[in-house]
């Protein structure tokens, strides 16, 4: 397995980074591929359990990948070419290997059912968010499809069921700083400069429950989750907010988060095409009520 360090982070050294990546492994794995000298690097040379972590280097490795629970769910194709591929990504399947989600993971279905181990993600969705995630074909041009997202140039469409407040006054835009602690499951607001901003708006209405559009104009972590519980209608199924619930036991699949990325617009670093993609999928909490609009 090759590995690319991100980035970003506050990683001291390589094994630092290694194991929290490949936290899922057990404890101790990750030791002992550096004692046995199984991680190496571009040289083919093993890397040291204390050599510093440098963003961008690669380092190779090979290890026994435990059983996953398979997401018994498609990752449907929206669109393929010679540059991307945009998928309807379901709950419950990562977008990128991390953790205990090694081989049930988007990317890692993509690479081995479209035959293009090279594909890499753009962006990253939510494990419990279903919808749009795009991936690139080609490693040089990652960079350039990485920086629309980075520099605001993606429209984001997110579509959520929380519970209907008539006391809340929407739409509105909302603005907060979040900060995400590593190690800590749930991101929160403290005050400050802005860094996370949301525009909340309710399409429809059915029994206590409301569809909201959520147009993100940035992308913390959890943003939209956050805001949405910071306005007193935190989104069905979720098991972070308002509360930290008990880990959901692998292979439970029934109560998925109701946020659903609905669409991706952007203009083609590459090409110059205008894309505009839409998922197809239903959030089955609104579907789940049928046609009673405003009652």
């Amino acid at each position: 397995m090759r590995v690319r360090l991100p980035g970003e982070g506050g990683w001291a050294t390589v094994r630092e980074h290694l194991v929290e990546r490949l936290s899922g492994a057990g404890a101790g794995v990750v030791e002992g591929m550096f004692s046995r000298g199984l991680v190496v690097g571009a040289d083919g040379e093993p890397v040291a359990p204390d050599a510093s972590y440098v963003p961008g280097m690669y380092v190779w490795f090979h290890r026994e990948l435990p059983y996953e629970v398979p997401v018994p769910f498609p990752l449907e194709i929206v669109h393929r070419d010679e540059h991307i591929v945009v998928v309807d990504k379901p709950h419950f399947l990562a977008t990128t290997p991390r953790g205990s989600h090694i081989t049930e993971t988007a990317l890692a279905r993509l690479r081995r059912e479209l035959g293009v181990p090279e594909l890499g993600a753009a962006h990253r969705l939510d494990r419990l968010t279903a919808g749009l995630v795009l991936f690139t074909v080609r490693p040089e041009e990652r960079g350039a499809y990485q920086t629309l997202f980075r520099d605001r140039q993606v429209r984001k469409v997110y579509e959520a069921v929380a519970p209907y407040d008539p006391a809340l006054a929407l739409p509105r835009t909302v603005r907060s700083r979040i900060v995400k602690d590593r190690g800590v499951l749930a991101a929160y607001e403290v005050e400050g400069e802005p860094n996370a901003v949301s525009r909340v708006e309710l399409v429809d209405r059915r029994d206590e429950l409301g569809l909201y559009r959520l147009t993100p104009a940035t992308g913390r972590t959890h943003q939209l989750r956050v805001h949405m519980n910071a306005l007193g209608v935190p989104i069905l199924g979720d098991p972070l907010y308002p509360v930290v619930a008990a880990p959901v036991p692998a292979g439970e699949f029934r109560r998925p988060l109701q946020l659903l990325a609905r669409a991706l617009e952007f203009t083609d670093p590459v090409t110059g095409v205008a894309h505009r993609f839409r998922s197809a999928r239903v959030l089955e909490a609104w579907a789940g009520l049928g046609d009673r609009a405003g009652q």
